[in-house]
């Protein structure tokens, strides 16, 4: 049972997503409580609210859903939104 356990314990630490720190908002971002990203492929932008939760920054989508912050909170705005497909594609690529 222990060993189930232990092993249960180390599967959900390396799926779940580390909280982002403090230095994956700047300081203007946390002013001005949004975050913008645009698309490195095209002029797209996209604007998401910023959340501080008890395990870091996080970001509200339009819809309403929250997305963690991964090293900065723009870059994975722009990953998981207006360049989704894009990196998909590029992915699949290589």
């Amino acid at each position: 049972m222990k060993t189930h356990v232990l092993a249960m314990t180390t599967l959900l630490s390396a799926v779940m997503p580390v909280a982002a720190s403090d230095e994956a908002v700047t300081p203007r971002q946390i002013r001005e409580g949004k975050v913008t990203a645009c698309s490195s492929y095209g002029s797209k932008c996209y604007t998401a609210k910023l959340v501080r939760s008890p395990v870091g920054w996080k970001m509200r989508l339009n819809g309403g859903t929250l997305i963690d912050c991964g090293v900065t909170c723009q870059d994975t705005l722009r990953r998981e939104t207006i360049d989704f497909w894009e990196d998909q594609r590029e992915r699949a690529t290589d």
